[in-house]
């Protein structure tokens, strides 16, 4: 797998792990919610969504931290696993119990399908995000030994045709020299002074030489490294733009849910009041018609809520219907 492939398994695997954990959560809340109402002290009924909430902040801080685990090529030990089991199989429960103590198998086994899938997904995610770090670490050595492989190949080039220089100038001045003393037999004083002349020649154009190549070797290595530097630079500037928009994207889901969360907690104490006998102020009264209308409610329920006539109430149920239906015209 190649790095794009890679990242698309991971945001594919991360996407779906929240939508089922977002809507087994959901589902959670709407089963458990009643069940606890019902077993909750007369006057303690508002307390009823607090534990399906804990049990599933629960399953997101097990699903998370180990997602972010497993990218690290980390592992938890034996309490992570404990806790994903025990939070699995308490929502298990809740989910069955209302069912299972009215006797209702086909029940039980409809409110068990969100749970069970939430346990396996976890569990499964787990495992696929090991599975991409292992692929990851292979595709890191990878590049990492092919990197290794280009150097070696350069620098062998390059050291061959060091030693043919080498092998060439030694061949050139072998010749030479013998050239000299063949000349020294013929006339040796001016030999000898052409010999001086030479000698000077040569130690100057081999210093000339050497010279040049080791300003060509600093100026090569010098290359490579910026060209590694401009590299990792590269890399490092691609992870960050990675975890930022990571960062951004989690920030938005966990901002959604607070306010999902808030927004039905408002709902539920707007509504846990129940009937009243005369009229509440009318910015509450509302307060609870606008809570009655997004729970469906019938007119009746919410003029029974609130303590106003039923007109009334009709009034602010179409109020909020051409509100619904300006918005949807607005978004189409």
């Amino acid at each position: 797998m190649n790095a794009v492939q890679i990242r698309s398994a991971e945001k594919a695997l991360s996407v779906g792990t929240w939508l089922i954990v977002g809507g087994a959560m959901l589902f959670s809340i709407l089963t458990v919610t009643p069940l606890m109402e019902r077993h909750s002290p007369k006057g303690w009924e508002w307390t009823a969504p607090i534990l399906p909430l804990v049990v599933d902040a629960a399953v997101v801080i097990v699903v998370r931290l180990d997602a972010v685990l497993a990218g690290m090529g980390g592992h938890g030990g034996r309490w992570p696993i404990a806790l994903r089991w025990m939070t699995g199989f308490m929502t298990l429960a809740l989910n069955v119990a209302d069912s299972a103590l009215k006797k209702d198998l086909v029940g039980a086994a409809v409110h068990a399908v969100a749970p069970l899938l939430l346990i396996v997904t976890a569990e499964t995610g787990l495992a696929y995000r090991r599975a991409i770090t292992t692929a990851q670490s292979a595709r890191e050595a990878q590049l990492k030994t092919e990197r290794a492989e280009r150097e070696r190949a350069a620098t062998e080039r390059r050291e061959a045709q060091e030693r043919r220089a080498r092998e060439e100038r030694e061949h050139a001045a072998l010749l030479a020299r013998e050239q000299r003393e063949h000349e020294a037999l013929i006339a040796r004083e001016q030999t000898a002074r052409e010999e001086a002349v030479r000698r000077e020649e040569r130690e100057r154009a081999e210093a000339r030489e050497r010279a040049e190549r080791e300003a060509r070797e600093r100026r090569e290595q010098m290359r490579e490294q910026q060209q590694a530097e401009r590299e990792r630079l590269e890399r490092e500037a691609a992870q960050r733009r990675e975890r930022d928009r990571l960062e951004r994207e989690q920030e938005a889901r966990r901002q959604q849910q607070e306010r999902a969360e808030r927004e039905a907690r408002e709902r539920a104490a707007l509504l846990a009041g129940g009937p009243v006998n005369e009229k509440l102020p009318e910015d509450k009264a509302r307060r609870v018609v606008h809570a009655s209308f997004g729970e469906g409610l019938p007119v009746r329920a919410a003029a029974d809520l609130c303590g106003w006539s039923t007109g009334w109430v009709s009034a602010r149920y179409q109020e909020h219907r051409d509100g619904a239906g300006f918005v949807l015209e607005g978004a189409s």
